[in-house]
């Protein structure tokens, strides 16, 4: 049999023949039959995987397969004639519908339709309420609001024509939806819509059945509908809480009049009840995508309208139905009500979506715990995931280089795209799509593109490039105003006049607020003659909405943790939906030719299509070890430590910059750290194709890096560094930084391996995909030689640290008890720490001291272009008043040394600001015993801040 040209390998109309199955070896084989309805639950932990087959789903579409072969016996004669029309080849509609739409649709008529006999032996479990769940899981992409269209046209036509049958039919539906963007989305369900789907797909057997269909009672609303109404509190007349009445007429409107009502909750995973004993934080909430008021209140609006007019049953639709526990190894549980099951990789071998390419390889050295490229999963890797999640991050900081790699690769990889689509004309450009961890991330990315640090010219469009603010798009999902930004708005006001649409529409756009401004961008990019028809880059934090049916998504960036798979599924879910539906005949792996779905793919770096790494798995996690309780003793105040929290230490220097470059030490270019190439593979459910792998080499874009250019770079990037501290004028400073990278490019203290000072091309990629690291170690160099002061700035949200407000913690690892320090225990990862602990303990000249271990003390240094963050070891207070930063050591190193130069300069900046006492920092390396040395001479000298373990003075200390 000759092997698939790709993924895709079933029909999308017909039951899927055939599946492909995750080897051991991460590898997909092929095999016969349809895929068992099923899940997988990941423990991150312990990195392992176990698959949960759903025996419900699975007897159910036996019966439903029996049911259908016998001629559907028991249904009602309307019942049957949709049935058939759906089905008839011949019937007059554009598309014939998926086989996945089909059998939703069957397994829920089987449910209420289908004779007893056919149904033996088969509960389908509740949700802990009164009033019946079913829910349809269907990947994105799938077809979900078609499936209602035909819920509401099999429903509302039987319940008409079937009045006493007001058990299994209804004519009024109400529809639950999470937001404005589905709720608006889902209008097309209104029979009098201009592009109603019962036209649309031809729904309808007949005319007179379309006709009597438009009796049908229908609502939409968005989930913030069923909230209850806040009282109001300076009233003078109290009326206290709304009554269930009154809240089912505010909420149901014109629906009110009726009894026996049809839900339909449109992606019902927001929608649970929430266990008792299910404990949820805050944060880890927002890690899954998780809103526990809406959860909470979606349900409770539900209850309050069962009890006063009755909900007949609810039918639940999602891509991903699932609800947290609470526990990390199996962060979300499944609701046990799914009936029908075609989830994302079924999706994908039906060519119904885009097929995602994972990063499989590249140039440079892979991770060290998971040899993967690090580009797979970057967020993991500690240059990453430490400068992305620190707070008051500036939006002109550099990103990590590994980051800025990842996107000239990327964005190398969109260009050949967008050229593609120009030749093809297409209206509007293929977008790339970045989900962030935070707002501080965002806005860095968004100054990447909009302010040139891009290395790819088409990229550096500010018109074409949307930073989504979370804030703003929240108030706009439920008709509210957001906080005055009056920057933010102008960027959106510039998408909106640089867009190619007409003149009328945007007309109708510049007199909206800002929030309907952002809607309107978000919810139609890519959409002919709209405002976000020419976007080409958008940024969001955490991720988009559900309802954001982009179809130009054509590349993912993941900058965030990903640690859940449903988590990983829900962002790539954003850029799954397909551009164009063409087909080509392919014999398919049954022999048979087919028409399939012509292959789209969505390139992705960042996001885990699995976070399992390779492995068998399923073991359960061993029983947890003993946890000491730490916690920060109030009674001891005497021996509380405080410090200034410093986000980061400006070098204020003098207006003639000057370099002596034989003092400069060399600046190595290690290639085999630098992401030069990467291969992609078409991948599912964790495991690549590697067969079908595609290249993106920037050695292949000799034109695109010129060494002139990467000097103004690298000036450019100096000056935002250094502009700050300078007493002179700006075109001064331009111009010195310009002479003085210049003369480092052109000395031998940048040192590139000889093969690759052969190599014209390869060495200019290295420079520019280096960049950040050159301009810092230049800039390293202009700090030490032409600095006057130092100037500490504070965080502004928490300008003071101290040991008191520690939140308590717990340990599996040793601890020691203190009784010198107001934190209960110190936990010691070595012996040396353990010896240091026991010193400070019995010295009569040390008053205090903590372990430096979630106490929220630390300081951030470059390294390689990322801004990494440096965790000293202990905290002391000596009996002379000085402050004691002390660093254990066992194996020094390049990066330790760049540390501690930052730590000298966060301690002569503090000191030279005053208020803070004196402080001083020092570092025991190679021997233990060393300690007792180090505190007797900074206790011996209550005014000398020099570090006597460092054993020569750090470069520009003093």
């Amino acid at each position: 049999m000759t092997a698939p040209k790709s993924l895709i390998i079933n029909s999308p109309f017909l039951r899927p023949t055939h599946h492909w199955l995750r080897q051991s070896d991460s590898k997909l084989e092929l095999k016969e039959g349809r895929r068992p309805a099923g899940y997988e639950i990941f423990d991150t932990r312990n990195n392992t995987v176990r698959t949960v087959e759903l025996d419900l789903v699975n007897r159910i579409r036996e019966r439903v397969d029996a049911w259908r072969e016998a001629g559907y016996p028991g249904v009602t004669t309307v019942t049957r004639q949709l049935l058939e029309h759906w089905q008839d080849p011949d019937a007059s509609r554009q598309n014939a519908f998926y086989f996945c739409q089909i059998e939703a649709i069957e397994t829920l008529i089987w449910h209420v339709e289908a004779p007893p006999d056919y149904q033996q032996g088969i509960a389908i479990p509740g949700d802990g309420g009164v009033w019946e769940r079913l829910c349809s899981k269907m990947a994105t992409g799938s077809g979900k609001t078609t499936v209602m269209a035909m819920i509401i046209t099999w429903q509302v036509l039987n319940a008409l024509t079937y009045p006493k049958r007001n058990k299994d039919f209804s004519r009024t539906v109400f529809i639950v939806a999470p937001g404005l963007t589905v709720k608006e989305r889902l209008q097309v369900l209104r029979p009098g819509h201009p592009e109603n789907y019962y036209d649309t797909f031809g729904l309808c057997p007949n005319e007179g059945l379309r006709q009597k269909l438009n009796q049908v009672e229908l609502g939409i609303e968005n989930w913030h509908s069923l909230m209850p109404l806040k009282e109001q509190e300076r009233s003078v007349v109290k009326k206290g809480a709304e009554s269930d009445e009154a809240y089912v007429r505010r909420v149901l409107g014109k629906l009110s009049g009726y009894k026996d009502i049809l839900i339909i909750n449109d992606e019902a995973h927001h929608a649970y009840r929430k266990p008792a004993e299910v404990k949820v934080s805050k944060k880890d909430a927002e890690e899954l995508g998780i809103d526990l008021e809406e959860a909470t209140r979606w349900i409770e609006g539900l209850d309050r309208i069962h009890k006063m007019r009755r909900i007949i049953r609810c039918f639940d639709l999602s891509a991903t139905p699932f609800a947290p526990t609470g526990k990390t190894s199996t962060e979300s549980s499944l609701f046990e009500w799914v009936i029908s099951d075609f989830g994302l990789n079924d999706a994908i071998e039906a060519g119904l979506v885009k097929t995602p390419r994972v990063v499989i390889r590249d140039n440079a050295l892979p991770n060290a715990q998971t040899y993967r490229s690090k580009l797979y999963h970057l967020y993991r890797e500690p240059e990453v995931g430490e400068d992305l999640n620190r707070r008051g991050a500036e939006p002109h900081e550099a990103l990590p280089q590994i980051v800025q790699e990842a996107y000239t690769l990327l964005g190398a990889d969109w260009r050949e795209t967008l050229k593609s689509w120009q030749a093809n004309g297409h209206a509007s450009p293929p977008v790339m799509l970045t989900v962030c961890n935070r707002t501080e991330t965002a806005a860095r990315i968004e100054h990447y593109f909009r302010h040139g640090d891009a290395y790819w010219p088409e990229l550096k469009a500010p018109e074409k490039t949307l930073r989504v603010d979370s804030k703003v798009l929240d108030k706009a999902e439920i008709g509210e105003a957001a906080s005055s930004d009056k920057e933010y708005e102008a960027v959106l006001k510039a998408i909106v006049e640089a867009a190619n649409i007409p003149e009328a529409r945007k007309e109708l756009l510049r007199a909206v607020k800002k929030e309907e401004l952002l809607r309107a961008i978000v919810d139609n990019v890519g959409k002919r003659n709209t405002a976000g028809q020419d976007l080409q880059n958008v940024i969001s934090v955490a991720m988009l909405s559900e309802g954001w049916d982009a179809k130009n998504v054509t590349h993912i960036m993941g900058l965030r943790a990903f640690t859940s798979q449903l988590l990983c599924e829900q962002v790539i879910g954003r850029g799954l939906r397909r551009v164009s539906y063409d087909t080509e005949p392919v014999v398919c792996p049954d022999g048979v030719e087919r028409d399939l779905f012509l292959p789209e793919f969505v390139n992705v770096f960042g996001v885990p299509l699995s976070i399992f790494q390779d492995g068998e798995g399923g073991e359960p996690p061993p029983p947890p070890k003993h946890s000491t309780q730490i916690e920060s003793i109030k009674d001891r105040r005497e021996l509380e430590l405080a410090w200034p929290n410093v986000l980061r230490v400006d070098f204020v220097v003098r207006p003639e910059l000057v370099v002596d470059w034989s003092k400069v030490p060399t600046l190595k270019l290690d290639p085999a750290q630098i992401h030069v190439s990467a291969d992609m593979a078409p991948a599912l459910g964790g495991a690549a194709d590697l067969a079908k792998a595609v290249s993106i080499d920037l050695e292949k874009l000799p034109e695109e890096f010129r060494l002139q250019r990467l000097l103004f770079v690298a000036a450019r990037k100096a000056f935002e560094t250094l502009q700050h501290g300078f007493t002179g004028g700006r075109e001064s400073l331009i111009q010195q930084l310009i002479r003085l990278v210049e003369q480092f490019f052109n000395s031998d203290k940048l040192d590139i391996p000889s093969l690759f000072h052969q190599d014209p091309l390869r060495k200019r990629i290295l420079i520019a995909l280096s960049i950040d690291n050159i301009v810092q170690h230049v800039i390293e160099q202009v700090h030490q030689e032409n600095a006057e002061r130092l100037e500490p700035v504070f965080d502004p949200e928490f300008p003071i640290g101290s040991t008191r407000v520690m939140r308590t913690w717990y340990s599996t690892k040793p601890c020691l008890e203190t009784t010198k320090s107001q934190i209960s225990h110190a936990v010691v990862d070595s012996t040396w720490e353990h010896y240091t602990a026991q010193v400070l303990e019995k010295r009569t000249d040390v008053s205090a001291y903590a372990k430096n271990d979630h106490l929220g003390f630390q300081l951030h240094y470059l390294w390689h272009g990322s801004r990494r963050k440096y965790v000293p070891d202990f905290l002391i207070r000596l009996a002379n008043g000085k402050h004691l930063v002390l660093e254990i050591k066992g194996e020094d190193s390049d990066q330790s040394r760049t540390k501690r130069r930052a730590l000298d300069a966060w301690v002569r900046a503090v000191n030279a600001r005053g208020g803070f006492g004196t402080w001083c920092w020092d570092v025991v390396k190679a021997e233990p015993s060393k300690v007792d040395d180090v505190i007797s001479h900074h206790s011996r000298n209550a005014a000398h801040t020099e570090p006597i373990g460092e054993g020569v003075l750090v470069p520009g200390g003093r």
